[in-house]
């Protein structure tokens, strides 16, 4: 039998991390990211798709997607977090349970930070805890997908 799936979804501006605004997300890359939830997920008895865009209509076509082919989402939507309707409706049409992620809370930073659309279709949100929030959100997937 086959682990089960989880997407896990970076928006705009993620592909600079670690030189974009170090005192706001660090200095880890996304390829760091990458390869710590490879192996927290290989210890949950996971498997992920690890997955990038600026382009809103890509996150938003990997989302449909994962309809039927995967048991979870970890989403990072970046500044589209804020703004896309279509990101929220495409997470609702998946059915299937998602997890949002930021690296910084974004409750402490500008008020137009603080509104999440994604939040709307999460089961959770983790938020402030740098990297660690992916971590977080693999472990709080592979709960729920175990019943817990």
């Amino acid at each position: 039998m086959s682990n089960p799936v989880i997407l896990i979804v970076n928006g705009p501006n993620l592909n600079m991390l670690g030189s974009r605004q170090p005192e706001v997300y660090g200095r880890e890359t996304l390829a760091d990211i990458e390869t710590l939830c490879l192996a927290r997920a290989a210890a949950l008895g996971l498997d992920i798709e690890f997955r990038q865009s600026n382009h809103e209509g890509d996150l938003v076509d990997w989302i449909q997607q994962a309809r039927g082919r995967s048991s979870g989402i970890v989403i990072n939507a970046g500044a589209y977090t804020h703004t896309s309707v279509a990101i929220l409706d495409a997470l609702l049409a998946a059915e299937v349970p998602a997890v949002e992620v930021h690296l910084s809370n974004i409750h402490r930073r500008e008020e137009f930070r603080q509104h999440s659309f994604v939040a709307k279709a999460a089961q959770g949100m983790i938020c402030g805890f740098g990297s660690h929030g992916y971590v977080l959100a693999l472990e709080a997937l592979a709960r729920l997908l175990k019943g817990n």
